[in-house]
């Protein structure tokens, strides 16, 4: 059955996946016999693992060694000359400080030696920031080969098993429907469902996140199916029907038209739920304590009549945010169960297609004024445990939930890394870099860095890996563990979940539950510093694991930037904080990290000192020209 086109202009392979940008050819023709290297991608970029895939090849052929992905590196005749004319730059510098020095005629010596020591920071800073760009690489993953090797053919995958986390924080600031439009787009993936979890982290304990995902729970049946049947792109609904021009008559299927209004129609009233969600509950919750004794606290009430754990309307001990019990419930169950699988929805004829969805976790840690609660890494780690009890995933991927999975192929192309035979075994975690879509043209506040996401880190992606950003990261689960010597049981189907199960749930959810442990240190997202993602993957690389960076021609992930100079600078004062504190801790990349590699130290080194470059700057603004360089 003919399906739409997809959006931009983007280009699919016959088997899903989106073409390879390197491999087509000069005239843009797929298929063509031109060999990578040709077209305007080649202009740039070169086979890196020819002798790789020729070992493959005699060997018994590239069935026999699963590999899974490709490597590129830059042109020599781009590449020398770069390198050539760094060498150069330091010499030219070398010389400048050395002609400073020697032809000192400042009568203001305190304000001299100011700018001398400028300059040779700035010199310092940008010779750090220059050491790692020397072997940029790009690694382009085979979802083909991934699916050869993995995909059975009787439907079953030998995919290993993925847990996603979503963190969010508080429903008003970061709003509902966002997070539910992320966990819309990681339920419908193009990813095996019985070997898919999806967790989210509700640090404000709020009754509206618990039942906006209840509402998810409602029309995923509906949406997921959709998606499969049609491949639509992009997968999360709001950002679909946003920027996805309308099918017209005569250029779909009707059944495709049909469906795609049903499913429409269902968005909009879903929204419409979610909108009033603030109403139905306050409602419900007057009525259930207009029938209590007068004088009795003004709870809060589920949809079934029991009081919610989490925050109150009416906030009071032990229900307010920042103080309230743990909480943690499933709202989808393991396809495996035979629950939830859309079979009680209007959902479009699928045929063939699964309509099996993912599972689905409410998870909301305990919080209490007397413990330190870790903000974003004490949630993750929460989450951490909470699934490790469930789904127990080989893999793991977080997101922000003001992102969402904008390529329905994102986690096969992750996996690729994980899976190859070269270095699979190896890989702590994949690295997606981050899009935004409410980016203006101008791009005023630098908000898609494309030097760091398309420069810094294809370089670093040819030493140990990239540095882990945030968000849009798949770990292996044991990288966040102690050791590499530890075995990970592969679970597919949860333990019942019971009482005592929810119990056990809620205990490595409590605030206590780390406490004088090493969790936090050196277990698990790392405590105590602003950035906690830079640092947790400088203790995974120190370790002696590696990383590596993902790019895809569509990308994989797009997000929500800071849409005014408050917020972004707010973001940035947050990022040179942590930076500043990373250097002042035991995990200065001078003193930490054994088994980090000299070259990755010193851009761990350039990403905690660069604040201090402010300094200086200031000073080089203030100061009269005539005294820092007299005549």
């Amino acid at each position: 059955m003919a399906s739409p086109a997809p959006a931009n202009g983007v280009v699919y392979a016959a088997n899903g996946g989106l073409l390879d940008p390197l491999l087509v050819s000069a005239d843009d023709r797929v298929g063509s016999t031109k060999k990578a290297g040709h077209g305007a991608k080649g202009k740039y970029w070169v086979p890196a693992d020819k002798a790789e895939r020729r070992a493959a090849k005699e060997s018994g052929g590239e069935d026999g060694r699963a590999l899974l992905f490709r490597s590129y590196k830059v042109k020599g005749t781009l590449l020398h000359p770069y390198r050539a004319l760094i060498c150069m730059r330091v010499i030219a510098v070398l010389l400048f400080f050395i002609w400073r020095i020697k032809h000192n005629k400042s009568d203001v010596m305190w304000f001299w030696t100011l700018s001398v020591a400028g300059d040779v920071w700035f010199g310092f800073s940008w010779l750090l920031n220059q050491l790692p760009k020397f072997n940029p690489v790009k690694t382009i993953p085979d979802i083909a080969a991934l699916k050869r090797h993995y995909d059975l053919p009787d439907g079953t995958s030998r995919l290993p098993g993925i847990d996603v986390f979503v963190t969010t924080a508080d429903p008003i600031d970061e709003p509902i429907l966002y997070t539910m439009n992320c966990v819309l787009s990681i339920l419908a993936v193009d990813y095996p469902v019985d070997r898919l979890s999806c967790y989210l982290s509700d640090d404000s304990g709020a009754l509206m996140l618990y039942e906006a995902l209840v509402e998810v729970g409602k029309f995923a049946p509906l949406w997921v199916p959709f998606c499969r049947k049609y491949s639509i792109e992009p997968r999360a609904p709001e950002s679909y029907f946003e920027h996805v021009a309308p099918p017209q008559a005569g250029r779909v299927t009707q059944d495709f038209l049909n469906d795609y209004r049903r499913v429409q129609l269902e968005y909009d009233e879903f929204r419409a739920r979610l909108d009033k969600l603030a109403d139905t509950i306050r409602k419900r919750s007057d009525v259930y304590n207009s029938m209590r004794a007068e004088g009795d606290q003004k709870a809060t009430w589920m949809a079934n009549g029991t009081q919610w754990p989490g925050t109150w309307i009416d906030p009071t001990e032990n229900h307010r945010k920042g103080h309230h019990a743990g909480i943690a419930k499933v709202v989808l169950d393991h396809p495996s169960r035979g629950h939830h699988d859309g079979s009680e929805t209007n959902s479009p004829s699928i045929g063939a297609t699964d309509e099996r969805l993912p599972m689905l976790v409410y998870v909301s840690r305990e919080k209490n004024p007397s413990y330190d609660h870790n903000k974003k890494a004490g949630a993750l780690n929460a989450q951490l445990r909470a699934s490790a009890l469930i789904s127990n995933g080989q893999l793991i991927i977080n997101f922000d939930c003001d992102h969402y999975i904008n390529n329905s192929q994102a986690l096969r192309s992750a996996v690729c890394f994980m899976l190859d035979q070269r270095d699979g075994d190896n890989t702590a975690f994949v690295q997606f870099p981050q899009r935004f879509d409410n980016v203006d043209p101008t791009d005023r506040y630098g908000n898609h860095n494309r030097v760091f996401f398309d420069g810094t880190m294809l370089a670093l992606n040819g030493l140990q890996g990239p540095s882990y950003l945030g968000t849009g990261c798949m770990f292996r689960r044991l990288a966040l563990y102690v050791s590499k010597a530890l075995k990970q049981e592969r679970t597919i189907t949860p333990p019942p979940l019971d009482d005592t199960f929810f119990a056990e749930l809620e205990r490595v959810v409590s605030c206590a539950f780390d406490k004088e442990t090493d969790w936090g240190k050196g277990v698990g997202y790392i405590y105590d510093i602003a950035t906690e993602d830079i640092v947790t993957g400088f203790r995974i690389h120190g370790q002696g694991w590696r990383s590596l960076y993902c790019t895809m021609e569509h990308d994989a992930f797009c997000g929500i930037a800071p849409i005014n100079l408050t917020e972004r600078l707010h973001q940035i004062v947050r990022w040179s904080g942590g930076s500043l504190e990373m250097f002042f801790s035991h995990n200065n990349p001078l003193i930490g990290g054994k088994k980090l590699w000299l070259i990755q130290r010193v851009s761990y080194l350039n990403m905690t000192v660069y604040p201090v470059t402010s300094i200086f700057i200031l000073i080089y603004a203030l100061q009269p020209s005539d005294v820092a360089y007299p005549c």
